[in-house]
C-alpha cells in the first residue's frame, strides 16, 4: 500500500507543480534530465555490475524481454488496420512492453511469495525489466525520434546515452568478477535514491486528463496489450507450451500484467514522442494493474 499511496502523491505534486505560473512548461525536461544522465546511470551501473545471473530462474529474467518483443510485433501489426502517428506508435510499443517489476511488482511479489519471491523478482526487474529499458528501449526511442533523417544517427544517439555506457561499462565490471569500492556503491546509491520520486513527479506534470487531451484509441490499445494480451501470451507461452507450473511460473503471469514502467516514460518523453500519451499510460495504467494483478492471482489459484 505504500508504494500505491506514494504512486499517488508523486502524480498529485506533479501535477500541482505544472500550475505554478513561475515554472517553465518544459520544467519537466529539466527533471528528466537528471533522471537520465545521473539517476538512470548510476542505478544501471550500481544494480547491472552486481546481479548474478542464474539459468535456474531464466523465465523471470526472459519474461520482460519476451512482453517487449511481443509489443513490438503487435504495435507493428496492428498499424495495418490503425492509424497511428510514428510517435504514438513508439510510445506504446515502450510503455506496454516493458513492466514495472521494481516499483510496483517487489511489494506484490513479496506479499504474495514471501522472501523467494522477492529473489526471483530482483532478477526479474534487473536482468529483465531494468536492460530492456536500457538497451532495446532506448534504441527504440532512439530509432523513432530520427525516424525523419537519414542514415544511422540514432546509433550515434545510443551510443553517446549515459545509460547506455553505464550498461556497457556495468557488464564489464560483472563479468570481470571486479568488485566496486564500498563508497562508490554508497554514492552510487545516493545518486539513484531520488530516482522513483523524480520520475513520477515529472509523469504528473505531463498527464493531461481532460477528455479533449486524451488520445483514448491509443490509450485502450495500449492498456488492452499491457494489462490482458501480454500477460495472456506469457501464459500459453510459459504454461501450456514449455509445460511450467509454481511460483516461477505465477510470477511471469503477474510480472507480464504490471502496469508500464515509468522509467521507459520518462525517455520516450525526453525523445519527444508524444510525452502525453506516455504519461497517461503510466498514471492510468498503474493503478489499473493493480486489479488486474489481483484478480489474475485469483484466477491462478482457482484453476
Amino acid at each position: 500500500m505504500t508504494n500505491l499511496f506514494f504512486l499517488v502523491l508523486c502524480l498529485s505534486f506533479g501535477v500541482f507543480l505544472k500550475k505554478i505560473p513561475a515554472l517553465s512548461k518544459d520544467a519537466h525536461l529539466v527533471i528528466n534530465n537528471l533522471l537520465l544522465y545521473i539517476c538512470l546511470p548510476a542505478a544501471t551501473l550500481l544494480y547491472t555490475s552486481t546481479t548474478q545471473f542464474s539459468s535456474q530462474y531464466a523465465l523471470p529474467i526472459l519474461m520482460p524481454w519476451l512482453s517487449f518483443g511481443f509489443s513490438f510485433l503487435f504495435f507493428h501489426f496492428l498499424k495495418r488496420f490503425v492509424k497511428f502517428h510514428p510517435h504514438s506508435e513508439a510510445v506504446l510499443i515502450l510503455t506496454a512492453g516493458i513492466p514495472s517489476v521494481s516499483f510496483v511488482g517487489f511489494p506484490i511479489f513479496e506479499m504474495l511469495y514471501g522472501d523467494e519471491g522477492m529473489h526471483i523478482g530482483v532478477l526479474m526487474s534487473q536482468a529483465g525489466s531494468f536492460l530492456v529499458c536500457s538497451t532495446v528501449g532506448i534504441v527504440t526511442a532512439a530509432y523513432y525520434a530520427h525516424a525523419q533523417a537519414q542514415g544511422l544517427g540514432f546509433l550515434r544517439d545510443v551510443l553517446r546515452f549515459p545509460t547506455f555506457l553505464a550498461f556497457c561499462a556495468a557488464i564489464v565490471i560483472n563479468v570481470s568478477g571486479v568488485e566496486l569500492p564500498s563508497m562508490m556503491v554508497e554514492l552510487l546509491r545516493k545518486f539513484s535514491s531520488p530516482f522513483s520520486f523524480l520520475a513520477l513527479t515529472s509523469i504528473g506534470m505531463q498527464i493531461e486528463l481532460r477528455p479533449k487531451n486524451i488520445n483514448w484509441k491509443a490509450l485502450a490499445w495500449g492498456l488492452g496489450y499491457k494489462l490482458i494480451l501480454a500477460p495472456v501470451l506469457i501464459f500459453v507461452l510459459f504454461v501450456l507450451v514449455l509445460k511450467q507450473r509454481g511460483i516461477v511460473a505465477e510470477m511471469c503471469i503477474l510480472g507480464a500484467a504490471l502496469g508500464p514502467m515509468n522509467t521507459i516514460a520518462v525517455v520516450a518523453s525526453n525523445y519527444r514522442l508524444n510525452p502525453t500519451l506516455a504519461a497517461q499510460m503510466v498514471g492510468v495504467g498503474i493503478p489499473l494493474s493493480l486489479l488486474v494483478v489481483a484478480l489474475l492471482n485469483l484466477l491462478i489459484h482457482l484453476l
